[in-house]
């Protein structure tokens, strides 16, 4: 059991639906994406994405995009960014932390070691949006030897016969992205995303939890009402992008979380 398995079964007890929120390591700087990391789970928030910076994010929009390159520019690392882990659980050691980015870093790192590192800093799973399950022994099969939880995308374009293939060797929650496109495009619809939900917990008895397109505390309850939660990742981004105070940020965050925990 991780911490993603602990808390989706202490929601589940409390009737509650999961908030997960996401922010860029090292966005607008080291101290500040660190400050508002350590204040989500006071927020609200229920299991945090932590993005890891990245060169070339193909399926991030230009609000990450840009997240990313000012973290970049600010010297965020790959090892800055477990300092922030690091930190968090020096007063934090319940929430769940996803580590959300792409493959090039943890493959420069060596696998074996950046797994050693991820677990002794406190990660608990994994999303790596470029390794498709056809390349699950590259990292997806060791991160779970490890006790990591390796989290898969959905999307409107999974059929059923893709479906049981991106299923497997999944694990923590399944996060179906709701639209067809970048983070930070669309917006996600309840009507649209409610059967897409049913059809993968026909498929599986992990959590589904959708990301993409939700922007307002409405909007996640909404999506939340029809999963076992929702993902909000640009929108919080874009406060931090305007200079918003690490205050306020939280105080938006947790007008989501309590969307979400309303559905």
């Amino acid at each position: 059991m991780t911490r993603i398995d602990d808390t989706f079964a202490r929601l589940k007890a409390e009737g509650r639906r999961a908030f997960v929120s996401y922010v860029m390591a090292g966005d607008p700087d080291v101290a500040t994406a660190t400050e508002i990391v350590c204040g989500l789970p006071e927020a609200g928030v229920d299991i945090i994405e932590l993005g890891l910076p990245f060169t070339d994010p193909m399926a991030d929009g230009p609000t990450i995009q840009l997240a990313g390159q000012r973290a970049l520019e600010g010297g965020m690392t790959l090892d800055a960014t477990l300092d922030i882990v690091r930190t968090l659980r020096k007063q934090n050691d319940t929430t769940p932390v996803v580590l959300m980015g792409y493959y090039n870093p943890i493959y420069s790192r060596g696998v074996d070691r950046f797994l050693e590192q991820a677990k002794e800093a406190g990660i608990d799973g994994l999303i790596v949006v470029d390794l498709p399950p056809e390349e699950d022994s590259e990292l997806c099969i060791p991160a779970q030897k490890a006790g990591l939880n390796f989290i898969r995308l959905a999307t409107p374009t999974t059929d059923d016969a893709r479906l049981p293939t991106v299923l497997q060797n999944t694990s923590g929650f399944v996060y179906y992205v709701s639209i067809t496109g970048i983070t930070g495009a669309g917006s996600a619809s309840a009507e649209k995303v409610a059967p897409e939900v049913a059809r993968i917990k026909d498929a599986t008895d992990l959590p589904v939890i959708v990301g993409f397109g939700i922007k307002t505390p409405d909007a996640a309850r909404d999506i939340a009402s029809v999963a076992d939660g929702c993902v909000i990742g640009s929108a919080i981004v874009e406060r931090i992008a305007k200079g918003d105070s690490v205050a306020d940020v939280l105080a938006y965050v947790k007008s989501l979380a309590d969307g979400a925990h309303s559905a």
